[in-house]
C-alpha cells in the first residue's frame, strides 16, 4: 500500500448557531486506508467500517490532485473513517441533462466497483464545483430508482447565481482594474453569453441552468433538496476584494450565497446553514485569498456534521 503524502493547511471557521461538534475525548482506533487512482477520479477509503462517503468537485479546471493539495480533508477523513472521492470533473459551468445522467451513472459505477456504502453520502464543491454539487444532488434526489442520494451537500464560495456572475463579469471588464478579473470576465461573457445570452433579455435561460436566480427568487433547481442538509460557506472579505479587484460586496459570491440562504429559509428548507468565515482563506502556497478551499474546517465538517446520521 502506498503511503499518501499531502501538504495541509488548517483553517478555523465560525459556525453561527451550529449544533454539531466532535467529541475529542473519545479515542479513535486507527483504520487502514487504501487509495484508488483512475483517470476520472481518486478515491481514498477505509478498508473497513466506512462511516460516510464524501464526493468533491473542484473549481473550473481544478483536478483531483489540485483538490487534494488545496483542501485539508484526508487527515480529517482518517480521523472519522470517511471515504473521499476527488473527481476530475472540472470543465462545466452548468449541467445539461445529459451531463447529469452521465455523472449519476459514473457515481453508481464508482460505488459499485469499490463496495462503498450508500446510506451516508455527502457531496460538496468549491467555486463552480459547488454549483455542480448542488445541481447534481438535486438531480439524484429527483430520480425514483436511485440509491446514490446525498444526505447533505455543501458549497464553498460558489457563484450560485449565474446571472449575477455574468453581470459581475461585465463590471470587471468595464472597470479594467485587475488583469486577472478582466481576462476572466471576458471569458465568462463569451461562454455564458453564447449559451444563455444576456440576463437582461433572457433571464429564463439563466433560470434553467443556475442553482439560484436572485432577481426572480428562483430555486427550482434545488427544490428536491428541501429535506437535505445544505451548508453554504463563504468569506466576504470586502476589504481584500476592494483592494485587489475593486469589487463591491454585491458583486461577491458571498452576497449571492447569503441571499440564497434567505431564500431557502423562506421556502421552508428544513436543514440549511449559511456559514460566514473570517481571515481563513489561504491557498496552499501561503497566498491570502478569501476564495479558497481553506475557509472550511474539515474536522468540524466531517466529525461534527457530516459523518453522523442526518435527522429531518
Amino acid at each position: 500500500m502506498n503511503k499518501l503524502v499531502a501538504l495541509y493547511f488548517i483553517s478555523i471557521i465560525v459556525l453561527s448557531g451550529a449544533s454539531c461538534s466532535s467529541d475529542k475525548s473519545k479515542s479513535h482506533t486507527k483504520t487502514k486506508f487504501k487509495e484508488v487512482v483512475t483517470e476520472s477520479y481518486q478515491l481514498f477509503q477505509p478498508t473497513e467500517n466506512i462511516n460516510a462517503v464524501l464526493i468533491l468537485f473542484g473549481g473550473f479546471s481544478e483536478s483531483a490532485e489540485d483538490i487534494r493539495r488545496e483542501f485539508d480533508i484526508l487527515k480529517a477523513a482518517k480521523n472519522n473513517d470517511v471515504a473521499v472521492i476527488f473527481l476530475n470533473y472540472n470543465k462545466r459551468l452548468w449541467l445539461e441533462e445529459s451531463d447529469q445522467k452521465q455523472l449519476a451513472n459514473q457515481l453508481r459505477q464508482i460505488f459499485s466497483e469499490n463496495n462503498l456504502p450508500q446510506d451516508r453520502i455527502f457531496i460538496g464543491g468549491f467555486s463552480i464545483g459547488g454549483n455542480i454539487a448542488l445541481l447534481l444532488s438535486d438531480y439524484l434526489h429527483s430520480l425514483a430508482n436511485n440509491n446514490v442520494k446525498p444526505k447533505g451537500v455543501f458549497v464553498i464560495d460558489s457563484p450560485v447565481d449565474l446571472a449575477e456572475l455574468y453581470e459581475g463579469a461585465e463590471k470587471n471588464v468595464k472597470r479594467n482594474f485587475s488583469e486577472v478579473s478582466v481576462q476572466e470576465g471576458n471569458w465568462l461573457l463569451k461562454v455564458i453569453g453564447k449559451k444563455m445570452g444576456n440576463p437582461e433579455k433572457n433571464i429564463s435561460e439563466f433560470e434553467k441552468y443556475s442553482p439560484y436566480t436572485l432577481r426572480t427568487a428562483n430555486i427550482n433547481n434545488l427544490k428536491a433538496l428541501k429535506n437535505t442538509r445544505v451548508r453554504l460557506y463563504s468569506e466576504p472579505d470586502t476589504l481584500w476584494w476592494k483592494k485587489e479587484r475593486q469589487a463591491d460586496y454585491e458583486q461577491l459570491n458571498a452576497y449571492s450565497i447569503k441571499q440564497l440562504s434567505e431564500q431557502l429559509k423562506e421556502a421552508g428548507f428544513v436543514d440549511f446553514q449559511y456559514i460566514q468565515t473570517k481571515n481563513r482563506g489561504y491557498r496552499s502556497n501561503g497566498e491570502r485569498h478569501p476564495h479558497s478551499w481553506s475557509i472550511v474546517d474539515t474536522e468540524q465538517l466531517l466529525a461534527g456534521c457530516w459523518s453522523r446520521e442526518v435527522e429531518v
